[in-house]
């Protein structure tokens, strides 16, 4: 059963706001709820509907985002928006998932989203070293969930990324540094300048390279100390 999640635009420009409610409509985990002009409106509306996830922006009139979430006794997820970018350490520390400072893509949004949903997914019980369930990816003018479990590994092509599965390859436009970042370390290592692996996947390491599906991977010379690491067998003392 896939899970979607209701969400609130508050953002009082109305070019922004309709960049956001474009990429929220082809989000395929997102459904609007609201979008209100202001900061009063949306504690309004959150009484009235609250929901999980809020794209806030942070210069609004009357009230500033900033001062409406240090508000809420039970603040949902926040994903600030703005124009300003010297609010984003404010908007951190304030535990904001994530901080799109306009304009943004619709890349750089599926990121912010996948931190998002993640942080979400984890607000439930879960083990320490639970596999995060998915993360949204854009290729072929298509947002595509993709389950991390099924990943083998991802290759850097120039501008691009490509994802590859168990049951398909996806060319990404994004880089290997932005997909890195919204991979739990736990499960999946940088092992080239080119290559992200998933842990799990590797069949065999020989000499400076791994097999993982029929895919030969090359690691890297300042990543082999990493790799050693992943492979040496645990002593125990």
């Amino acid at each position: 059963m896939k899970l979607v999640y209701k969400c609130m635009i508050v953002e009082d420009e109305p070019l922004a706001r309709q960049v956001l409610e474009q990429y929220i409509a082809e989000h395929p985990s997102l459904e609007l709820s609201a979008v209100c002009n202001d900061a009063l409106e949306a504690q309004r509306q959150l009484l009235l509907d609250p929901v999980p996830l809020v794209f806030l922006d942070i210069n609004l009139p009357r009230l500033s985002g900033i001062s409406f979430l240090k508000g809420l006794v039970q603040p949902p997820c926040i994903v600030f928006t703005t124009a300003y970018p010297e609010y984003a350490v404010e908007g951190f520390e304030l535990n904001a998932a994530d901080y799109l400072l306009k304009p943004f893509s619709f890349e750089r949004f599926l990121k912010a989203v996948n931190k998002a949903i993640e942080r979400l997914d984890t607000r439930q019980v879960k083990p320490a070293d639970a596999l995060p369930p998915a993360i949204f990816i854009r290729a072929d003018k298509k947002v595509y969930r993709v389950n991390l479990e099924d990943i083998l590994y991802i290759e850097a092509l120039d501008d691009y990324a490509r994802v590859v599965t168990v049951q398909a390859a996806y060319l990404v436009n994004d880089t290997l540094k932005s997909l890195q970042e919204q991979l739990p370390a736990s499960h999946f290592l940088r092992v080239h300048k080119s290559y992200i692996i998933a842990k799990d996947r590797i069949v065999f390491v020989e000499g400076n390279y791994m097999r993982l599906g029929d895919k030969d991977v090359p690691v890297g010379a300042s990543y082999r100390e990493a790799v050693q690491q992943l492979i040496s067998p645990k002593r125990k003392v």
